[in-house]
């Protein structure tokens, strides 16, 4: 058995590898095949010439026209006013999708049955504003806009370890009696995934209906092509978003990197980690990881049942849909330990025109009045993010951010570290975790109010990615997670005063130069 398992963890690794290379040599020559194509028709003939120059011209005024912030303009006007030819087709290959609309049609869609059938919790949402300005204000934001309400009756424990959340889920999966659904950004075939895979297959077994549903680009390299068969072959419905058709959508930048566990409607579970093995660190690609995440039990996590249904119905293309939602939505019977604790658990996405993320973010750093921590593996911030961080600094609030002292990606670490100059002159706090990669998503305030979930502070969480987070106040919960950072602080390293003043000119160039290109990192 030993030995079929090995074979297929080989297989499964070296198909993803070479979809991986695939994806590369495919992106790559299209990219050229454009920029080719263009270019010897600009040389064929003056008019193309001029022709082309003038769209550039338009496309450019089109693109400074839009409601979007400066931070994802600018790189592309001055790309599109230097290379008039690849500027315009990398706009078009990446800054825009033809796709989009249709998608944009059908989340509207299901959102138009799924979302009327969350409660209003008007009273609870009036008192936790009578309760506490500041919190109120966020979740009024978040009832208002993203349409996901203020629960009571809820507990949530914090985990501040990515092993801990997964012991956790697996002995809450092994209860379920009526349905699991699971939704990840990546999903590796091997130890961490075959140990949860056991328990779902025990309660298939059992009557218990089960979903997974992953993203095929944020899995490329972890599973291999017929993951989805191999699962329905067990009994376990699953589906995959966005699957990877070089030539037809490359540069699809709309990925699902949500994380969400959901158990009979009562329990879930949420976070930055996936379910691959350097998350749980049994393996180490770039020293320790460093990943936190929640549970949540009662009422509260049908919001998350809903984000779950939102993603998987939305992105069936063969007509499947679920036709009773209410019966994955039930009345649960629970007395919450905490009875004070508010909580809100809501998802982003790209499809519509609302940053709930990066709101949500800024209006913690505004809100708060002491202290704002924040820990993110990517720092690729906008103006609006900046300018507010750097506010809440020189208002005398204690900002501080955690990002990661060995990097997964070394071209996205530096466009990080670009950052630093700026939110330091302001006086932001900036700390590196020396032991390796942190990838928790994660903020508090003042000892009263947090966030965690699936958001990174940079431009593809915040614009392009499906996300989800949850918002808490007044728990053990945020508690817990201050006592996490507190420990945390001492194993980084303090690098405020190196980004103060002392960078060299070259390596100011070239992070400018790589700060350009960050809307597409």
């Amino acid at each position: 058995m030993g030995k079929e398992i090995t074979v297929e963890k080989k297989a499964a690794a070296e198909n993803g590898i070479g979809r991986l290379v695939i994806t590369a040599v495919s992106m790559l020559l299209e990219v050229l095949l454009w920029v080719l194509l263009f270019t010897i028709l600009n040389d064929y003939a003056e008019w193309i010439n001029v022709g082309t120059r003038i769209f550039a011209f338009l496309l450019v005024l089109a693109i400074y026209a839009q409601n979007i912030t400066p931070s994802m303009k600018m790189p592309w006007i001055m790309l599109i006013l230097v290379f008039p030819v690849f500027g315009v087709v990398m706009y078009f290959l990446v800054g825009t999708n033809v796709y989009t609309k249709r998608m944009r049609r059908r989340f509207q869609e299901i959102d138009r049955l799924l979302l009327p059938l969350l409660p209003e919790n008007e009273a609870e949402l009036e008192k936790i504003k009578e309760e506490d300005g500041a919190a109120g204000n966020i979740a009024s934001y978040l009832a208002a806009n993203a349409k996901y309400p203020v629960y009571q009756n809820t507990d949530i424990e914090y985990f501040d370890d990515a092993a801990k959340g997964l012991e956790a889920q697996l002995k809450e999966l092994a209860k379920a009696k009526h349905f699991i659904f699971m939704e990840y950004h990546a999903i590796e075939d091997k130890e961490s995934w075959h140990r949860i895979q056991e328990v779902l297959l025990e309660r298939v077994r059992a009557g218990v209906e089960v979903r997974v549903f992953y993203d095929d680009m944020g899995s490329i390299g972890f599973i291999n092509t017929n993951f989805v068969d191999k699962m329905e072959a067990l009994g376990i419905r699953c589906r995959v978003f966005n699957p990877f058709v070089p030539g037809l959508n490359l540069f699809l930048n709309n990925r699902d990197h949500r994380k969400i566990t959901v158990i009979d409607g009562r329990i879930g579970f949420t976070g930055g980690y996936n379910l691959a093995n350097e998350y749980f660190n049994l393996t180490h690609p770039y020293g320790q990881w460093k990943d936190t995440g929640i549970q949540i039990t009662g009422d509260a996590v049908k919001s998350l049942t809903v984000t779950f249904l939102e993603m998987w119905n939305a992105s069936n293309k063969k007509g499947e849909a679920d036709e009773d939602f209410q019966q994955y939505l039930p009345e649960i019977r629970y007395q919450a330990k905490e009875d004070q604790a508010f909580v809100v658990p809501y998802a982003d996405s790209p499809m519509d025109t609302l940053h709930t993320g990066e709101d949500i973010y800024i209006s913690m750093a505004n809100k708060a009045e002491k202290y704002c921590y924040f820990m993110t593996p990517y720092l690729i911030l906008t103006d609006e993010m900046t300018q507010a961080l750097g506010l809440a600094a020189r208002r005398g609030v204690d900002v501080r951010i955690i990002t990661p002292g060995i990097p997964d990606k070394k071209i996205i670490y530096q466009v990080t570290r670009s950052f630093y100059h700026g939110l330091v002159r302001n006086g932001v706090r900036i700390y590196e975790w020396e032991p390796g990669f942190c990838h928790a998503k994660m903020s508090i305030a003042d000892d009263k109010m947090a966030t965690c979930g699936t958001i990174n502070m940079d431009y593809r969480s915040l614009y392009h990615h499906f996300e989800n987070g949850c918002f808490f106040f007044r728990c053990q919960a945020v508690q817990d997670m201050k006592a996490d950072f507190e420990k945390t602080f001492p194993q980084c390293r303090d690098v405020t005063e190196c980004y103060r003043t002392g960078r060299s000119s070259m390596l100011r160039l070239e992070q400018l130069f790589l700060r350009l290109f960050a809307e597409l990192l």
